[in-house]
């Protein structure tokens, strides 16, 4: 029969800490830390007890746009294994990389080189998924204890080993107390003996038991308040001392000594009398010592979960055979669908409403009459397919919204109401909520006047997949054309920015960084004195040293104070982040330099920095002083060196409350859709004029055929001529109810 016992490496410091406070009776927290660094998820660590799980990550940093760099490796794995399994998942497909270098000499540095258009971010993410990268283990706290296995956390087994210390120290300090004893018992007996010349008694005596009895009754008057009796072998001892102790003996001196050893005596009993708070002391005491150079390497981190399928490298194609209903990556006669890899799931939609997810395969039937193939993206809610059917084979058409965000692999769904016959139309996949304008035309029929109407998809709300849709008409319909190409209907995207994980989320955990719409980018400051501009795709790792994260804003100034280390002096700039040319890159605001580093910065748009002078390098006591930051210096590149902020030492700056400064308000601009057709005059034309508002002109000699077109505004100067507004006619469409019904049984109906 086997046991297995895996107790986690845990910190040195972390460990004395635990223990001090485990003897005062507060409340610890206990977890591993590993000598080889990278990152650690303990959420689940379960008091390092069976059932427990540890994720332990390589610690990787983006080098540039074709370089990752691997500093850190998990606990358990090596270098050697790590590339091994680099290589492997390399050589599978998984990830995609050129080649992979290992620098390793005192400390670990792998080199991995990206192939050309490969995502660092992704590439990152699938090394975590693929490789060795991440490692998963399971501890297993156990002890033998009376002989017999017993399975208990790692705080119990510290609070026992923590008992056993109190107990270890207070067996030293009786020791200690017994030997102080020893040493106050016999130094007190020697005084008497010598100074009270009792080894005078002896010179009479025959025989050493003569001797032994004249000491002892030389010494009783003197030992009534010894702590113990005086016995044979002490009378021995003192036989032993030489003629050259006595002659030379010093009284003050044993009298020192005995003090001496009291003092200790009574501090030894003071330990003991509180034995806690010392061994507390003891803890600090070899915390001090030994814990410098000691500190925590592991960084504890919540790690996201990572599906594999969105982060592995596209190593295959895929195809399809229309005609016989077969897709796969081996079809590579046929026609082309996209890129893809071995773990993806494909999404199929055919012309009879029905749907279906399935894995990728090297060959699948999938069915007949195919409309649109994908990749399948779970939890996709922004992808929205606009859909038209006709319901059974006489039925009415009807018009849908959808997303499909999750389903069961191989299962067949409806887009329909299900009724045999039913067939689409119309079908457009949409990226990020495009709603698309068309037209519909209809099949002639007897006494059906209008036999063509417009319909905008952004009057439908989005549905679940399951929705039977709205009526769009009852009458047959003979073909559909796009009369205007749609805008997204989806309202910007929330995203937050969770610092526990370090990773970007739109499920409302951590900080709210703002809403976002396609062309909006995330602002990155960083300590190493770099900024980074980026998109906001939840894939994006960040710099280790990043201190601001907040939604770029193209017309904020940065000001930024950093050390110059050629002058040895502070500067001062302000830059706007260049938002053309420089995204995903690092972008150095301290100058390249070595020496120069960042001290401090501010987004205010009047900031105000506070300067304390360093008065024993400048030889005279200089008051602070707060400068205007914006009257200081202007606006300049963010490669300009800046501009020195004093000639004297500076000791200490920092930002403090700005000016006030209220933002211009902002005019609203007449916007592309709000512009009218051209309205002609007799004076000429006007233009840019917003629907459904009045034109006012002035206009002489026009004759009015109709007056309801006009109407005539009185001025209260007599001199001033009035007004005349020409009204806009809107299209008149009759119907007997809304075009569109929700839901139910009714229809447009044209009139005849």
């Amino acid at each position: 029969v086997g046991l297995a016992s895996k107790i986690m490496p845990h910190n040195f410091v972390e460990l004395i800490d635990a223990s001090i406070n485990i003897l005062k009776e507060k409340d610890f927290e206990l977890f591993p830390d590993f000598l080889s660094g990278g990152f650690a998820d303990i959420s689940k660590y379960n008091d390092g007890l069976r059932g427990g799980r540890i994720r332990v990550r390589a610690k990787i940093k983006q080098e540039d746009k074709k370089t990752l760099v691997i500093t850190e490796i998990p606990y358990g794995t090596t270098t050697n294994s790590l590339i091994d399994s680099v290589v492997t998942a390399n050589d599978k497909g998984k990830i995609k990389i050129k080649k992979i270098d290992d620098n390793t000499a005192a400390n670990v540095e792998i080199i991995v080189h990206l192939s050309s258009g490969v995502s660092p971010d992704q590439t990152i993410d699938a090394l975590y998924a693929f490789t060795n990268c991440e490692v998963s283990i399971s501890p297993n706290a156990c002890i033998i204890d009376s002989e017999s296995p017993r399975f208990i956390g790692v705080k119990e087994i510290l609070k026992i080993n923590t008992g056993n210390t109190v107990n270890l120290l207070k067996k030293e300090l009786e020791i200690r107390k017994s030997e102080l004893l020893e040493q106050w018992h016999f130094s007190s007996l020697e005084k008497i003996f010598i100074e009270e010349r009792i080894y005078r008694d002896i010179e009479e005596c025959e025989t050493w038991e003569e001797v032994i009895k004249a000491i002892f009754e030389g010494l009783k008057p003197f030992v009534k308040d010894f702590h113990r009796k005086v016995d044979r072998d002490d009378i021995i001892r003192l036989t032993e001392i030489k003629i050259k102790r006595i002659s030379k003996y010093n009284s003050f001196k044993a009298d020192d000594l005995i003090k001496g050893i009291e003092a200790e005596l009574e501090e030894v009993n003071g330990y003991l009398s509180n034995l806690i708070e010392y061994a507390i002391n003891y803890f600090r005491q070899i915390k001090r010592k030994y814990g410098k150079g000691r500190e925590r390497k592991t960084e504890l981190r919540n790690f996201e979960t990572i599906e594999a399928s969105s982060v592995a490298a596209t190593n295959q194609k895929l195809y399809i055979n229309r005609e016989e209903g077969f897709v796969g990556t081996s079809l590579k006669k046929f026609e082309f669908v996209c890129d893809c890899s071995d773990i993806d799931d494909i999404i199929v939609f055919r012309d009879d409403g029905t749907f279906i997810v399935t894995k990728v395969a090297s060959k699948i039937f999938v069915g007949h009459n195919i409309i649109h193939i994908a990749i399948f993206k779970k939890n996709d809610d922004r992808t929205i397919y606009n859909c038209i059917y006709r319901d059974g084979r006489q039925g009415a058409v009807r018009v849908k919204r959808f997303a499909v965000t999750s389903t069961m692999r191989d299962k067949e769904y409806f887009i329909t109401k299900g009724t045999p016959n039913s067939k689409i139309i119309y079908f457009t996949v949409n990226p990020n909520g495009e709603a698309e304008v068309i037209k519909v035309y209809l099949k002639p029929r007897p006494k059906l006047k209008k036999t063509s109407f417009e319909f905008d998809f952004s009057e439908l709300a989005i549905k679940g997949k399951g929705s039977q849709g709205n009526i769009l008409t009852k009458f047959g319909v003979k073909n559909i054309v796009v009369r205007e190409e749609g805008v997204s209907t989806l309202a910007a995207r929330n995203i937050w920015y969770d610092e526990t994980v370090k990773r970007l989320n739109s499920d409302e955990r951590g900080t709210l960084l703002g809403a976002f719409k396609s062309d909006d980018k995330i602002f990155t400051l960083q300590k190493s004195g770099n900024y980074k501009l980026m998109s906001y795709d939840l894939s994006n790792h960040f710099e280790e040293d990043m201190f601001i994260i907040e939604k770029f804003n193209p017309k904020k100034i940065i000001s930024v104070v950093y050390f110059d280390a050629a002058s040895q002096k502070m500067y001062v700039k302000r830059f706007q982040p260049d938002n053309e040319n420089n995204f995903n890159k690092k972008i150095d605001f301290v100058g390249e330099e070595p020496g120069n580093r960042y001290i401090t910065f501010s987004s205010d748009h009047l900031p105000q920095l506070k300067v304390t002078y360093d008065t024993k390098a400048n030889e005279k006591e200089i008051p602070d002083e707060v400068i205007d930051i914006a009257g200081f210096i202007s606006v300049k590149g963010v490669k300009a060196k800046g501009k020195r902020l004093s000639p004297k030492t500076v000791k200490k700056v920092f930002f403090v409350d700005p000016l006030p400064y209220e933002e211009p308000e902002i005019e609203e601009e007449v916007v592309e859709g709000d512009i009218v057709e051209e309205v002609e005059t007799a004076k000429g034309i006007i233009t840019e004029t917003p629907k459904d508002e009045p034109v006012e002109i002035e206009i002489e000699g026009l004759e009015i055929t109709n007056p309801e077109d006009v109407t005539v505004i009185s001025s209260d100067n007599k001199a001033e001529k009035p007004s005349i507004i020409l009204k806009k006619k809107k299209p008149e469409i009759k119907t007997s109810i809304d075009p569109i019904s929700d839901d139910g049984e009714s229809q447009m109906e044209l009139e005849f």
